[in-house]
């Protein structure tokens, strides 16, 4: 056990609460209908963690709780119709809160991925962190964050709220976030994200969650075959640290300008990262909606495409998944057993001036919308 102290309900391993197989209808033809519950699943640090279940009229459902603001299972449904897991997630709040958790399904920040030499400056002033990558120590991934019900045109949304003040994890000003999970009837699953400060901060906010489309089919995900919209890439260094030069993907094992599977070229980019690990400039910098990437898998005939405003998103093969680590179920996870793809802005802006920018001021709102949209190809 961590130092963060849990307490678990027993009630968190019962039907109800995080997703064995058995507690999503396998059946295409039962029921459906919209609906939202929640749950309380144990605490951490005295405080209370809840679990959401959200529903569209299609039978998709979505599980979120507010540890971590992590999106905790997927449930879509394949070419045959039959309703399965598509996200890595375990099954006790106490592995979501422990060490080896991989960031399962959180919201990462305050900065996502990494920060070099864990400081930067601002405004004049250096401002030294607990740590180069995602957010510090204690990000917003170790956070209990605050959830509330809402009702968006019978399409079931959660909104997340977090408080970062001060100082924490060496950040400068109070930051509140906000971030709203919408389940959509044409099964796109919404992630709006918005922020304020009351001082000048650097902000970089994403979600992590481990995709694998065959639905339990696969225990790999290197068959999946992924289209990027990016021509360009952020060329890294050792730990996955951007240099500063964006190159062009053409001739490289970076090139998913067209569909390639995921283990085509894979063993091509071992050096740093034990495989992919890379931030694509996007071809969309407008700040607009805009398609950045799509996966089909083929035995399963699912298909996600990922829209975003951001301009960047990060495609990670799960290099760093283990056999060691039990994951729903009590199955082990494997390597490259699934891939994240994280909208975000690119990695080490605040220290790279040519990147974007990522400070957010305080009369400024910061808002940005991502959206996994699931498909079915027959």
């Amino acid at each position: 056990m961590n130092k963060l102290q849990l307490i678990v309900c027993l009630s968190f391993l019962s039907l109800t609460c995080l997703v064995s197989e058995n507690v999503f209808s396998q059946n295409s033809n039962a029921a459906k209908k919209s609906f939202i519950s929640k749950e309380q699943i144990g605490q951490v640090e005295g405080h209370d963690v809840f679990q959401y279940t959200l529903q569209n009229k299609t039978g998709m459902q979505v599980q979120l709780i507010t540890y971590g603001a992590a999106i905790t299972n997927i449930v879509t449904p394949d070419k045959n119709g039959k309703m399965s897991s598509v996200v890595l997630g375990f099954d006790s709040l106490s592995q979501y809160a422990g060490n080896d958790n991989s960031l399962m399904g959180s919201t990462v920040g305050r900065v996502a991925n990494r920060i070099s030499n864990k400081k930067f400056t601002l405004d004049g002033q250096e401002y030294r962190l607990s740590s180069d990558i995602h957010g510090g120590v204690n990000g917003f991934d170790k956070r209990v964050w605050e959830g509330k019900e809402i009702s968006k045109k019978n399409e079931p949304a959660v909104e997340m709220t977090y408080l970062s003040k001060d100082g924490e994890e060496g950040f400068p000003g109070n930051l509140l976030v906000v971030v709203t999970f919408t389940l959509k009837n044409n099964n796109d699953l919404v992630i709006d994200y918005k922020a304020t400060t009351d001082k000048a901060t650097p902000l970089v906010l994403t979600n992590h969650t481990y995709f694998n489309l065959s639905g339990g089919q696969d225990s790999k995900a290197l068959n999946t075959e992924l289209t990027v919209l990016a021509d360009q890439f952020l060329e890294y260094g050792d730990g996955s640290m951007p240099t500063g030069k964006i190159l062009d993907v053409k001739g490289t094992p970076f090139d998913f300008t067209s569909a390639k599977t995921i283990g085509k070229d894979i063993e091509k980019v071992q050096q740093y990262t034990h495989g992919y690990d890379v931030t694509f400039a996007l071809r969309n910098q407008t700040g607009k909606l805009a398609l950045a990437a799509k996966a089909y898998e083929p035995v399963s005939g699912r298909e996600l495409e990922v829209y975003t405003t951001e301009p960047g998103v990060v495609f990670y093969s799960g290099n760093w998944l283990t056999e060691k680590v039990k994951g729903r179920n009590g199955v082990a996870y494997t390597k490259n057993g699934a891939f994240c793809l994280e909208t975000q802005h690119y990695p080490n802006s605040i220290n790279t001036p040519a990147f974007p920018n990522t400070v957010v001021g305080p009369q400024e709102t910061f808002t940005s919308q991502t959206i996994y949209k699931f498909i079915v190809r027959k």
